[in-house]
Order: C-alpha cells, then sequence, then structure tokens
C-alpha cells in the first residue's frame, strides 16, 4: 500500500462518515408539543371540520384527546412524531377496556391500529349520558 492510497482511504472514511452522521441527526423526528384544550380544540378543527363538540377529555399525560360529537367520539392521539385522529362509535370508547389508568381504544386501522390514552377517571361522569 502506497500513501497516496492511505491518504486516498482515510479521505473517503471521514466522509462517509460525515454523511452518516447528517443522516442520523436529519432523521431525529422532534416530538409534537403536548396537548391542552385550546391545541385539542385546534387539531380537531382542522381533522374534523363543521363538527360541534359536546365533550372534550385531554389525557392526563397530555398526549391524546377524546371529544364527543353527537354519537361518535373523535379520538386525537399521538403516533411518532405527530398526532393521529380517528372517528369511532361513541358506544366504542365507552366499552373500551382500562387497565392501569389507561384507556385502550381499538380502530381497526392498519395504518393506526389503537389509542392507548392515559385517562385515570374514564369515563367521566359527565360522559354517561
Amino acid at each position: 500500500m502506497t500513501a497516496a492510497y492511505l491518504v486516498k482511504f482515510a479521505i473517503s472514511a471521514i466522509a462517509v462518515a460525515m454523511m452518516v452522521a447528517i443522516t442520523a441527526w436529519a432523521t431525529r423526528a422532534r416530538s409534537p408539543a403536548l396537548l391542552d384544550e385550546t391545541s385539542a380544540r385546534r387539531w380537531l378543527a382542522v381533522e374534523f371540520p363543521n363538527r360541534a363538540l359536546d365533550g372534550l377529555w385531554i389525557a392526563d399525560d397530555a398526549n391524546g384527546a377524546i371529544a364527543r360529537s353527537g354519537d361518535d367520539a373523535l379520538v386525537l392521539s399521538r403516533l411518532g412524531a405527530g398526532w393521529v385522529a380517528r372517528q369511532v362509535a361513541w358506544s366504542q370508547v365507552m366499552a373500551a377496556p382500562t387497565s392501569n389508568g389507561r384507556l385502550d381504544i381499538h380502530f381497526g386501522d392498519v395504518t393506526a391500529p389503537r389509542a392507548v390514552l392515559a385517562l385515570n377517571s374514564w369515563p367521566p361522569q359527565e360522559a354517561m349520558g
């Protein structure tokens, strides 16, 4: 091996390492901001325009929300680096199992199969009607 070959090899190795580092940095996902009532209403208004909300419940860890709109439930939950919104029957949300303070709502959708929301006091008394 000549010195020129070793220099070319070293420069190539450094270039590849830099490309890998830039790719790793660029693909890091930023988590979305936690939900409060205002941001949850804004997201739901974008996803479900012209739907009146009869009630809104934010998850205890602010990583999701459930809104009632007539006989439907509008569920907003974190998925990866963003939010996913789904519409299901209100009766399905009321019948969803809870375990260790987490409500597990199954959507039957391949892209977002379920939402697990931290709701220690579910179902709330005002939602029983």
